[in-house]
Parts: C-alpha cells; sequence; structure tokens
C-alpha cells in the first residue's frame, strides 16, 4: 500500500521559500499593469480598447519567449533560468524612465513587452521547479500554495498603483513622474532577488515526473506510455487551449474592473483602484479555500465547479444592477484563483522526459491574455457591462476541460 505523500521535503523548504516569492513578484507587476491602463487613458490620452494593448503587449511576449525559455530551462536548469527571467524583468522595468521621458505609449509597450519576457520566462520555470520540490502525487497543491502568494502580490500591486497613480497630488498630475519612481524602485527589488538566486543553493532534485515505482506506479501516476509524443497526450493539449481561454478571461477581466468602477459604478479613479485590491484579495481568499478544498476534492472536479461559478457571475455582471454585479464581479476573481495553477499542473500529468518541454507550451497559453482585451475593449468602448458577456465563452471551455478533458490517456 503506498504511502502518503508529503507537501515537500525539509530539504526543500528554502527553495520553495524562494520559488514561492517569484509568484508574488510577478502578481504585483500583472495587476499594476491593469491600473496602469486608466493611468494611459487619462495621461496619454488614449481610448479604452487601446489601453487594452498593453496586456497584448505583456501577455504577447508569452508567445515569443515561453519556447526559449523552456529550452533554456531544459538545457541549463531551473536555477539559471530564473535568474534569466528576473534580469529580463528588471531591464524592462528601468526602460520606464527613457519611455516616461519621451512621453510614448509605444516606448511604454516596448518596456512592457520586455517585461512580459521575463515574467513568461519565469512563469516557464517556476511552475515546473515547484512541482519538482516534492512527490508529484502533491505538485497540485504546491504550485496552488505558490500561487497563493500570487494572489497576495495582486492585492498589493493595484494598492501600489493606486497610490502613486491615482493619491494624492498624483490625482491631478499629467506627467509620468510617479510611474518612472514606482517602476524603478520595483526593478531595483527585482535586481536584488536576482543577486539572491545567485548565491542559493539549491538540493539536488529527481523530478518526479520522470520518477518510477515499479511497485506502484498507478499511485505515482507515472506515465506508462513512455514512447508517445507530447502532443499525443490529449490532457496536455487541452490544458494548452483551457489556460488561453483562461488567461484570455483572466486579462479582460482585470483590465476592465476599474473602468467598471467608474463608469458603471461611478466612483473615482483612486476609489476604484482601492476596490481593485479587495478584488484580488478575493482571488487570494479563492486560492485559501480552494487549496483546502483540494485535500477532500479532486482538482478537476473542483475546477468544473469554479468555472461554472464564474459562468453565472459574469451574467449576472453584465445585467448592469448596481451593486449586485459589483459583488458578482468581485467574486469572478474567488472563482478564478485555482484555475491557471489547476490547469498547468493537470496538463503537466504524467508527461515523464516531455514535462519541461510541456510547461513552456502551457505557459504560452498565456498569450489569450494578449488578444481579448482588446477585443473586450471595443465593446468596453459603448458598454463595460455588457463586454462581460464575452469571458463566459472562456469559462465554458475551462468548465469542459475540468469535467472531461484533463483526463490522462495511457494507451
Amino acid at each position: 500500500m503506498s504511502q502518503k505523500a508529503a507537501f515537500t521535503e525539509k530539504k526543500f523548504i528554502v527553495t520553495l521559500i524562494f520559488v514561492t516569492s517569484l509568484f508574488l513578484m510577478w502578481g504585483v507587476l500583472h495587476s499594476m499593469s491593469d491600473v496602469l491602463n486608466k493611468h494611459f487613458q487619462t495621461v496619454l490620452k488614449i481610448s479604452i480598447a487601446d489601453s487594452g494593448l498593453i496586456q497584448f503587449s505583456v501577455f504577447g511576449a508569452y508567445f515569443i519567449m515561453s519556447i526559449p525559455a523552456g529550452i533554456f530551462m531544459k538545457k541549463y536548469g531551473y536555477k539559471p533560468g530564473v535568474i534569466l527571467g528576473l534580469v529580463l524583468f528588471a531591464g524592462g522595468l528601468f526602460l520606464f524612465v527613457p519611455a516616461a521621458n519621451a512621453h510614448s505609449f509605444t516606448f511604454f509597450r516596448i518596456a512592457l513587452f520586455i517585461v512580459g519576457c521575463g515574467m513568461a520566462t519565469l512563469e516557464t520555470v517556476a511552475h515546473p521547479f515547484a512541482a519538482a520540490l516534492g512527490d508529484q502525487r502533491t505538485s497540485d497543491l504546491r504550485i496552488n500554495f505558490s500561487q497563493t502568494f500570487n494572489a497576495v502580490g495582486t492585492i498589493i500591486g493595484p494598492s501600489l498603483g493606486a497610490f502613486f497613480l491615482f493619491g494624492g497630488h498624483q490625482a491631478t498630475v499629467t506627467d509620468l513622474t510617479s510611474v518612472k519612481t514606482l517602476y524603478v524602485a520595483i526593478g531595483i527589488v527585482v535586481l536584488l532577488i536576482a543577486v539572491a538566486f545567485v548565491f542559493l543553493k539549491i538540493p539536488a532534485l529527481t523530478d518526479p515526473h520522470l520518477a518510477t515505482d515499479s511497485d506502484d506506479p498507478a499511485a505515482l501516476n507515472i506515465d506508462v506510455a513512455p514512447q508517445k509524443k507530447l502532443y499525443q497526450h490529449s490532457h496536455f493539449v487541452w490544458a494548452c487551449v483551457a489556460q488561453f481561454f483562461n488567461v484570455a478571461a483572466q486579462a479582460g477581466t482585470w483590465a476592465f474592473f476599474i473602468n467598471y468602477g467608474t463608469n458603471v459604478m461611478h466612483f473615482t479613479d483612486l476609489k476604484a483602484g482601492y476596490f481593485m485590491s479587495l478584488f484580488m484579495f478575493m482571488m487570494l481568499a479563492g486560492r485559501i479555500v480552494g487549496t483546502s478544498l483540494m485535500t477532500v476534492v479532486a482538482p478537476n472536479k473542483l475546477l468544473t465547479i469554479f468555472a461554472a461559478g464564474n459562468i453565472l457571475m459574469c451574467i449576472i455582471v453584465a445585467q448592469h444592477l448596481g451593486w449586485p454585479s459589483y459583488i458578482a464581479l468581485l467574486m469572478i476573481n474567488f472563482f478564478f484563483s485555482i484555475m491557471f495553477p489547476t490547469i498547468f499542473s493537470l496538463g503537466l500529468k504524467n508527461l515523464g522526459s516531455h514535462t519541461q518541454q510541456a510547461s513552456s507550451f502551457i505557459a504560452m497559453g498565456v498569450v489569450g491574455g494578449a488578444l481579448f482585451p482588446f477585443i473586450m475593449g471595443q465593446i468596453a468602448n459603448h458598454n463595460v457591462a455588457q463586454a462581460y458577456y464575452l469571458p463566459i465563452i472562456c469559462y465554458i471551455v475551462i468548465f469542459m476541460f475540468g469535467y472531461k478533458f484533463y483526463k490522462v490517456k495511457t494507451s
């Protein structure tokens, strides 16, 4: 009888803490870019639809960078992959200074693209890295645990952005000084984390996706058909599709959250920005609740339930019912919470030597976030509330993945 798998091992605790810090960090920057949307609409005089190009720049980088990042990780390992991602991340942040001096939206988008390349590299590396820090049977729990701190980062991001970009004297200032100050400060922190990783000693890893147990291979969920090519694993292919639509829904929902607050609820920019922190807190709450439920409910079943919840929430949001719709908008992030890490971990199951390459492709699915905000923005230009009908399509795909297409086929 197989022994119950531990969450991780003592020798991996310090490494897991450092890896988890990466999840927190890109959570801060992802959510802050949604505050940047509204700020650029005001300062650079761009439309709601055009501001969606911010997400296109960040998430589009995932499409370009995820495969090279996976190749780099496979050749050089997790630690060099993390350091590469951090250096790209910091380099993009420092480019905010010349972009602000030029008062150029195009230059900002170039800087954000490089930031996105750093994020893509980190996400490609960090998910299998966290999965490798223990038994494969608990990889879902470890990735969701790390993603919980990503949710903490998404709470910090809007608060920082609202304070620096909308708060106090900045509410009436039309230059980009606050943008330079904020992003350079974050860039310095990112570089310090990179230096810390250089000196971090990582214990020898035995990738759980490559391990075997001749007594009970089913217990470890090991690939019993290693001769299959990666694309022949249907659960992996569907994970890529589900992740594309998942991040599309996330990016669109986040990008126009503040616009919903100002246009529909008639909040000030500052108040809407602070409500975004509550919005992100709902994701943290969802991660905590979801990770706890995952010990008694199968991850795919929980994913299906949460996707159904968001279909209902989007319908309510689109009805323009005032506070009931706004509360439903907040609840979208609660139900969204477990989707990214759960799709990721379900897609990596039983892939053996294909695991690292598969991580690249699933991360590349994040390109959905590059396309969807611009499409939602076209509707939001006329009616922000009705734009929230569009993510329903995405959640139907995720529902089907959790209900049926997650299944691992061993022949």
